[in-house]
């Protein structure tokens, strides 16, 4: 097989061949068709998630065929199209997973993290982490769904039943789940970096009522915010512009640190939230509205060995949508 591979924090990932994996008991082996570059991956990269040891191959938005199975699986078969997300095993029997949060598990493991990630031609994945997908659907279109999408979900049920919906950071998960909320009827209220006028006008396609500077305020209160930018900074900014009884949900694994702001901005019974990994509950709910509501994902896509470039992109914000990686090899 061959990887796109951390092998020290901070450097760029390097294309190695490696021996082909072999999935152990309730394990499946995958051909990667296509794996999304997520923020996350930068911050494994970067080393901003504890314990990152290399060498790690990022990624974790993959849709791929099962091509081996390991002892004891049945399903998936040979020849599905699966996903594979971020939290790739719980333990099941922990007091989080036996409670029906199993994204919030004392022992998971993370798939382009703590587990070989998408990066790569092949993958083995856990049988029972693995997501039914179209076998006729784009993987390229597919792969932002497997963690923007998920995690934008997420996001999305802890705002509540929000009519005014302020996103921060207009990229892969936001431009998801802005087309979901619309299909509910919310009202989308774009926040882009300062200038970014070319995010601002995708947000308007996308039918968002408002966009803007992160630093503006909106033409009306809003009932929720959610942050998908890792800024600690917009925390409080957020909090500005949320109504009495609102909502700001930070849906990022890494933000920088949180200024410290005024007791006054919380007051008035605001809530501050955040959205930890996923469950397969998730999953099927998201999926399960992904075709209903008409997502369509707005890619960039990159061939494998061109991962660098693809993270450069989207640390520097030159990508509208979502960035995913192909693959060649194999």
């Amino acid at each position: 097989m061959f990887a796109m591979v951390l092998t020290a924090i901070g450097q760029p990932l390097s294309l190695r061949e490696l021996p082909e994996p072999q999935p152990a008991a309730g394990e499946v082996r995958l051909r990667v068709e296509a794996c999304g570059v997520c923020r996350t991956d930068l911050h494994v990269i970067d080393g901003e998630l504890p314990q990152v040891t290399p060498p790690v191959i990022p990624g974790h938005e993959i849709v791929g065929l099962v091509e081996a199975l390991g002892e004891g699986v049945t399903a998936p078969a040979v020849g599905e199209r699966v996903g594979v997300p971020w939290l790739g095993h719980v333990c099941g029997v922990c007091r989080y997973c036996m409670a029906g949060a199993e994204n919030l598990c004392d022992a998971p493991q993370f798939t382009g993290y703590t587990r070989p990630g998408g990066f790569a031609s092949q993958v083995v994945a856990e049988a029972a982490s693995c997501i039914p997908l179209d076998r006729h659907a784009d993987p390229v279109a597919l792969a932002p769904l497997l963690c923007a999408g998920l995690i934008g979900w997420r996001c999305l049920a802890k705002a509540g039943a929000a009519e005014a919906l302020g996103l921060y950071g207009f990229g892969a998960a936001a431009h998801i789940i802005a087309q979901i909320a619309r299909w509910q009827g919310r009202r989308v209220f774009a926040f882009t970096r300062s200038g970014d006028t070319g995010g601002q006008a995708f947000a308007r396609s996308l039918g968002a009522a408002w966009a803007g500077s992160s630093l503006d305020y909106p033409p009306q209160w809003l009932d929720a915010a959610i942050l998908f930018a890792p800024d600690g900074a917009l925390v409080p900014q957020a909090l500005r512009v949320v109504r009495k009884g609102g909502r700001v949900v930070c849906g990022g694994i890494h933000m920088s640190p949180i200024p410290a702001f005024p007791y006054r901005l919380l007051w008035e019974e605001r809530q501050l939230l955040s959205v930890a990994n996923l469950t397969r509950g998730d999953a099927r709910d998201f999926f399960a509205v992904v075709p209903r509501a008409g997502v369509a994902t707005t890619t960039t896509a990159y061939p494998l060995e061109r991962a660098n470039e693809a993270l450069a992109d989207l640390r520097h914000g030159r990508i509208h949508g979502a960035a995913v990686l192909t693959c060649r090899f194999g």
